[in-house]
């Protein structure tokens, strides 16, 4: 059949849309296939429904990836200020809410007719709901894609199909099949930014404690080493019927390993054992309401639960060595999750296509001339708080002016 298109981006979301966009403002004749019937749920559920579409802060050190050095060159040729003008030009209002995360001041939606826009500018042709059965490579080079709506020719094929996350909004592992059918080395894919969860016997005197919130810090790995471990963060924890949620523990996920400890510090701001040592002359208070000032109070029971305290004992009447072995429940509760929520629940998918055999500034493929991945597909895993969106944004311009 006649070659209708220079290039096929497959995966009509927040990468796949940009680079879409990107690659036919260039003059490529550009088809942009999905096989969902709504587009872009992932950005249309983001941040609460308001899409926290990029973080002022975004850096290389932001993202996680076996090729630590992959993602730069990508996020410093287009910047959080580079997206924000766009998003200026078509007049979204946004906000900041917390610690550099941007928010459209009214609806996600309004980043998807921003993306669908440009690609309409640039004269970008659609696919959707289209699936692609199959991807071939002719004798002169080109792509043969086998969709369920005819056959595709194309120079250059960009996969931005995702990850495995949210599987109720369409995630796949197409971008992985398509890796083993062209030999590219995958770093194994897990739940990332997700809740984590413990046996049940462990987390039962924890599970009445569901619904309460604090802030906390929270670091992978052992205390003494936590600083070298992975993570380390300051945010809100939530405990759950079945374990750990809230932004702290999401962060956390990313880095925390199967069959480690993660350490929480429940009072950041205050060396308990210290305080109570120091205060036994001249606090008269039960232990129990010692501690339910400074932390709620089914926390505060749980705690002295777990510790062998009782809540009625009198501050003055414990030994420092008791003391000490509270204030180290407190400020370094360290407790071994036997897993997460799964694909279901997890705000991404770490791992990926290893970028080593990608190329840093183009995201092509070294051994398959023409085929390019791009955003969530790869081995590049951003913080929460807008990260991933800019990879998303970054990687598939990246693409898209290679392709141009």
């Amino acid at each position: 059949m006649a070659k209708l298109f220079d290039v096929a981006v497959i995966g009509a979301g927040a990468a796949g849309m940009m680079c879409a966009a990107v690659a036919a403002q260039g003059g490529k004749r550009v088809v942009l296939i999905d096989h969902a019937e709504k587009l872009a749920e992932k950005i249309r559920i983001s941040g609460g429904g308001r899409c926290n579409f990029t973080n002022v802060n975004a850096g290389p050190n932001n993202f996680l990836s076996q090729n630590p050095h992959f993602c730069k060159s990508a996020l410093s040729r287009y910047t959080p200020q580079d997206f924000l003008a766009l998003v200026k030009k078509h007049r979204i209002s946004y906000h900041e809410k917390h610690k550099g995360q941007l928010f459209c001041d009214e609806s996600a939606e309004q980043i998807i007719q921003m993306l669908k826009d440009e690609c309409a500018a640039a004269n970008v042709h659609w696919r959707m709901p289209c699936k692609v059965e199959s991807i071939a490579r002719d004798a002169d080079g080109a792509f043969l894609l086998q969709t369920d709506s005819g056959e595709i020719e194309v120079g250059s094929v960009v996969i931005a199909s995702g990850g495995l996350s949210i599987p109720k909004v369409g995630a796949s592992d197409f971008a992985y099949r398509l890796a083993g059918q062209f030999e590219l080395a995958m770093v194994a894919p897990r739940p990332a930014l997700v809740p984590l969860t413990f046996d049940d016997a462990a987390w039962a005197p924890f599970a009445p404690l569901a619904g309460i919130a604090l802030e906390v810090e929270v670091a992978t790995g052992s205390m003494k080493g936590r600083n070298a471990a992975g993570g380390r963060f300051r945010e809100d924890l939530l405990f759950t019927h079945r374990g750990l949620s809230g932004p702290a523990i999401l962060q956390i996920s990313s880095f925390w390993q199967p069959g480690e400890p993660i350490v929480v510090n429940l009072l950041p701001d205050m060396d308990v054992a210290q305080t109570l040592i120091e205060g036994k002359g001249s606090i008269k208070k039960q232990l129990g309401n010692v501690l339910s000032q400074w932390l709620p109070v089914r926390l505060a029971e749980g705690l002295l639960s777990a510790t062998g305290l009782a809540a009625d004992a009198r501050l003055a009447d414990l030994p420092d060595a008791q003391l000490r072995k509270l204030g180290l429940a407190v400020n370094a509760w360290a407790i071994v999750p036997s897993g997460s929520e799964g694909y279901r629940k997890a705000e991404v998918t770490g791992g990926g296509i290893d970028t080593r055999e990608l190329s840093q500034q183009t995201m092509m493929a070294a051994k398959v001339p023409g085929l390019y991945f791009i955003g969530e597909a790869v081995d590049v895993t951003g913080w929460l708080g807008g990260y991933n969106f800019q990879w998303a944004w970054a990687s598939g311009v990246a693409a898209g002016l290679a392709l141009q």
